[in-house]
């Protein structure tokens, strides 16, 4: 495994979907490409519902056969939960056209099929490897540099690129100091899987559900094949506060207060001691430098709700392999224009729904009365996760046509 990253002409930080997905676009243009990752697989993980928009990068890179295979639940749209009030998008109906499905996915066992696609082509993988001290390139032509711990051994490497995909991690965010504040109130996640909740039969048995708590929360529900639901609650920290400290016992409360999930998940228990994550939304200054690009939550993340992590990954990891085997083939690659600008706007249309979603402007929206299919076919392809189709006006001027339509919404009906 030394010799073999060594060997590398491309780097990469982390096995998940960004680092797999760009490990194999890179090895399919022929470069010699490497991961490392401070795990084993197969690892827990949250982000377990994909967007349509994610086939399009799976297919690109030749993953879709593996993962096909694995019998995923297949989520062909969403539901909008608000006490009786039910509101639902089918992605067969989006605007943009494309995938009318995706995939409701066991991160564990997801991210571990990607790793091994990968590993079949030839891309070495090296587990339980952390990266310990990083330095960009110096200058034109020259390599960066990285010390990469594993065990008591560290090694030095120079490959000719380093992509971060590390997450959560996000190692060269923090080891370069690109970490900035978001603007975004603080939020919490507690989240467990259970079994055996009621669900609906035939093509919507896999759509995800996001039901709106009556005290400014909301909680998914994401079915997968084997019977079990990933569920979790999302709000502000003082909501839980009104809740048991034991997460179990907050769980199951906070079910028994929604009376939608009272019925879907009656007398379902948690399958493991629900877990919890805070303070997640993260940016950072810049999305690349000399010798090194940033992938998804690695720079970038915003919230759970529109399911919007992993769509963002897959996207960078496009981008950025795109960039990047032009770059290896000694051409001078404009990086703000063909990567970071295009992530950054992306990310933007997504922060405009989300922000809608929290201040209530979205919940208006869909829960409108007599709705334009029309309107509403371009708002199934931003759920789709297609916020690079600048046709759509939704997507081209989001924060315009969000507010017109609110006023449209707002005006007095004559009799």
């Amino acid at each position: 495994m030394q010799e073999a990253l060594e060997d590398c002409e491309v780097l990469i930080v982390g096995a998940g979907p960004a680092g797999t997905v760009a490990a194999a676009l890179l090895a399919q243009a022929g470069h010699r490409v490497g991961i490392i990752e401070r795990d084993r697989f197969p690892r827990f993980q949250i982000g377990e519902s994909l967007l349509p928009r994610c086939m399009d990068h799976l297919a690109a890179a030749n993953l879709l056969p593996a993962l096909e295979a694995r019998g995923y639940a297949r989520k062909h749209g969403a539901w909008f939960l608000r006490g009786d009030e039910r509101s639902g998008f089918d992605f067969a109906e989006q605007f943009s056209g494309g995938y009318d499905y995706t995939w409701q996915v066991p991160r564990d066992d997801f991210d571990l099929t990607l790793a091994e696609a990968v590993m079949a082509r030839g891309v070495p993988i090296a587990w339980e490897h952390q990266l310990e001290h990083f330095r960009p390139a110096s200058g034109p032509g020259e390599a960066p540099e990285l010390s990469v711990r594993h065990g008591d051994r560290i090694q030095l490497l120079r490959p000719r690129w380093v992509l971060d995909a590390s997450g959560y991690g996000r190692v060269l965010a923090r080891s370069l100091d690109l970490c900035r504040p978001v603007a975004a109130p603080p939020r919490r996640a507690l989240f467990t899987h259970t079994r055996g909740d009621q669900r609906e039969c035939g093509r919507n048995a896999g759509r995800i559900w996001a039901c709106i708590h009556p005290d400014q929360a909301w909680i998914w529900v994401i079915p997968f094949a084997d019977g079990r639901t990933s569920v979790g609650m999302v709000a502000e920290p003082d909501f839980f506060q009104a809740y048991p400290d034991d997460p179990a016992q907050a769980w199951q409360a906070i079910v028994a207060s929604e009376p939608n999930l009272r019925r879907r998940l009656a007398g379902c228990q948690p399958l493991f001691p629900p877990r919890s994550l805070a303070d997640y939304s993260a940016t950072v200054s810049r999305l690349h430098g000399p010798g090194y690009t940033l992938l998804g939550n690695a720079a970038e993340f915003l919230d759970p709700i529109f399911s919007s992590g992993v769509t963002l990954a897959l996207e960078s990891a496009r981008l950025a392999s795109e960039s990047l085997q032009r770059q290896l083939k000694g051409e001078t690659v404009d990086w703000d224009a063909s990567f970071e600008r295009p992530i950054r706007q992306a990310v933007d249309v997504f922060r405009s729904y989300v922000q809608a979603w929290y201040d209530g402007r979205f919940q208006r929206l869909i829960f409108a009365e007599d709705s334009d299919p029309a309107i509403r076919r371009m708002l199934c392809s931003v759920l789709a996760g297609h916020v690079d189709d600048k046709r759509n006006p939704f997507v081209a001027q989001h924060r315009r046509k969000l507010d017109q339509l609110l006023r449209v919404l707002s005006a007095p009906r004559s009799l």
